[in-house]
């Protein structure tokens, strides 16, 4: 069970309580104050996303077809992630992995070479062709053409507790592309989750509408596997300081995980950081150390 309440607004950095099991009390530190820019970025949103569906709809009804004939089970599925201030909402794929491929592992994030993926989605996933039916979320209202990616709540619950200011990216509206998702490739470890907060949280900083056309450029371009970061200015290179662990490395940091896989026990001890960037570089407040009680800071 999660207790989730708004995010008050009007003042730029103020304590508030954000997603947290019932058993799980975290205050969060808000350090970000989203653009002006969200006021009335959801009427273009689902303006934009009506008009991509008149070139979309046929492509997608040609790849559920296909998936149901190389494969058991629906073309598409849905799949329970956190949204706006928490809010959970039920996104939209088509189906690029085997029918219940969670039924004996629980919650897991896709790895390289994930077994589970079907022959068609590896295609799908290469070209991000099974993103299209998220169209639909945007015209609901439940999601951005460009934001953060949402996360599924049985890793929200536990990352919250491991990342610092993690859900000061819930802010805003979490979008099909973003600036994280140019750069950077799919989680696989908490480092991974950290640099992409960083670019999720400029994002939300500084967002436009100039931006978001660049973003929504490049992820168009990108099917093509052409190099437009470095041309449009959305090249960023993200500088995190590392995790002490026990022999110094990243190693604590960079395990494979699933919910149950990070350690409730950890707590986190700010470090310092490098200034804010256009290189993806964040201040302290969004940059953390991890020390596991009984190992060495």
């Amino acid at each position: 069970m999660v207790n989730i309440t708004k995010i008050n607004k009007k003042r730029k950095h103020k304590t508030v309580w954000s997603i947290v099991p019932d058993d799980y009390k975290v205050n969060i530190i808000r350090t970000v104050s989203p653009a002006p820019y969200f006021r009335w970025k959801g009427l273009i949103d689902r303006v934009l996303a009506a008009i991509l569906l008149i070139p979309c709809l046929p492509i997608m009804i040609v790849l559920i077809v296909l998936v149901r004939l190389t494969s058991r089970g629906p073309g598409i599925y849905h799949q329970c992630r956190m949204g706006k201030n928490g809010r959970k909402f039920f996104i939209y794929k088509i189906r690029t992995m085997i029918h219940n491929a969670e039924v004996r592992t629980g919650p897991v994030w896709t790895q390289a070479q994930d077994t589970r993926i079907t022959s068609i989605g590896r295609v799908m996933r290469k070209f991000h062709l099974d993103e299209f039916p998220q169209l639909f979320n945007v015209l609901k209202g439940e999601m951005s053409l460009v934001g953060p990616r949402p996360e599924r709540p049985e890793f929200v619950e536990v990352l919250l507790k491991q990342v610092p200011n993690y859900t000061n990216r819930m802010v805003v509206r979490p979008g099909i592309t973003g600036l994280a998702q140019l750069n950077l490739p799919p989680d696989s470890d908490l480092y991974c989750v950290r640099c992409k907060l960083a670019l999720d949280l400029e994002y939300v900083e500084r967002a436009g509408l100039f931006l978001d056309i660049r973003i929504l450029i490049c992820t168009a371009l990108r099917i093509f596997k052409l190099p437009t970061l470095g041309i449009t200015g959305l090249h960023r290179k993200v500088v995190l300081p590392p995790i002490p662990s026990g022999n110094g490395d990243n190693a604590t940091d960079k395990k494979i995980i699933t919910p149950t896989s990070i350690p409730h026990h950890a707590v986190f001890h700010p470090t310092p950081g490098a200034p804010d960037g256009q290189d993806g570089k964040r201040s302290s407040q969004s940059s953390s150390a991890l020390h596991v009680p009984g190992k060495p800071k």
